[in-house]
C-alpha cells in the first residue's frame, strides 16, 4: 500500500505567491501613474514618485523573472511568437521610463530603423529590456541610448549606458552559473542575466540559438547590454 505523501509542494506555493504578488505591485504601479497624471512637475519630484515606480518597477522585474524561471524549469513557459516593429518598441520603453529619467536629469534616445521588424515573444523580451534598463538607469552618468539593428541573421537589441561599465570580474561571468554568481556581500545575484539568458536561448531559428552579452565601450563609452535574437 502507497503512503499518501500530505507534505506540500513548497516551490508551486512559492510560485503561487509570486504570481499574486506580481499582480498587486501592478495595480500599484497603475495606482502611481493615474495619481501623478493630474500633479505638475515639481510636486511628482517633492513627492519623489519618480523613485517609488523605480523601485517598485524592480521588483516587479524580479518577480517576473521568478515566475518565468519557475515556468520554465517545469516546462510550462511557453513563447508567444510574433512579428513587431522594433521602433515601437524601443519608443514603448522610452515613454515607460521617461519620468523617472527627467528626475535624474538622464537622457534616453532610441536608434533604429523604423522599417525593422523582427519574430520574436514580445512580452519576454520586454522583460530582458526592461531589466537592463533599471541597470542602466542605477550606474550612468546622464546618458542612456536604446538602440536595435540587424547583424549575422540576428536581431542585436543593445542598451548603451555612460557609467563606468560592468566590472572586470562580472564581464568573465558566466550567466548561466547562477550558484556561482551569487554575492551576499555585494547583493549581487546576477538573476537577471540568468534569466536574460535562459529565455533568449529559447528562440531558435535554422539551428541558431538566442543569447546575450554584456560589454564595455559601445556607443557611450560604458556598459552594453546586448540582446540577439535570430
Amino acid at each position: 500500500m502507497t503512503e499518501k505523501n500530505d507534505h506540500p509542494d513548497f516551490s508551486l506555493i512559492i510560485a503561487s505567491a509570486v504570481h499574486d504578488m506580481k499582480n498587486s505591485l501592478g495595480m500599484l504601479l497603475h495606482s502611481v501613474d493615474t495619481m501623478c497624471d493630474g500633479l505638475s512637475d515639481d510636486v511628482k519630484q517633492s513627492l519623489s514618485t519618480s523613485t517609488v515606480k523605480y523601485e517598485a518597477e524592480r521588483v516587479n522585474a524580479y518577480l517576473i523573472q521568478l515566475l518565468g524561471l519557475y515556468r520554465l524549469q517545469n516546462k510550462k513557459l511557453m513563447l508567444h511568437i510574433d512579428e513587431y516593429f522594433l521602433s515601437d518598441l524601443l519608443d514603448e520603453h522610452r515613454a515607460q521610463y521617461q519620468d523617472m529619467l527627467d528626475s535624474k536629469h538622464v537622457t534616453l534616445t532610441t536608434d533604429c530603423d523604423p522599417a525593422l521588424s523582427w519574430y520574436f515573444d514580445r512580452e519576454i523580451i520586454l522583460g530582458v529590456v526592461n531589466n537592463a534598463l533599471n541597470n542602466a538607469s542605477r550606474y550612468t552618468k546622464n546618458k542612456i541610448e536604446l538602440c536595435a539593428r540587424v547583424e549575422d541573421k540576428f536581431l542585436v537589441i543593445e542598451v548603451h549606458d555612460d557609467g563606468d561599465g560592468y566590472p572586470e570580474a562580472m564581464l568573465k561571468l558566466d550567466p548561466e552559473a547562477i550558484n556561482n554568481n551569487i554575492n551576499f556581500r555585494t547583493g549581487s545575484t546576477s538573476l537577471g542575466l540568468y534569466f536574460a539568458s535562459r529565455v533568449t536561448k529559447l528562440h531558435v531559428q535554422d539551428k541558431l540559438e538566442g543569447h546575450i552579452k554584456i560589454s564595455n565601450g559601445g556607443k557611450l563609452g560604458g556598459g552594453v547590454f546586448s540582446v540577439y535574437l535570430p
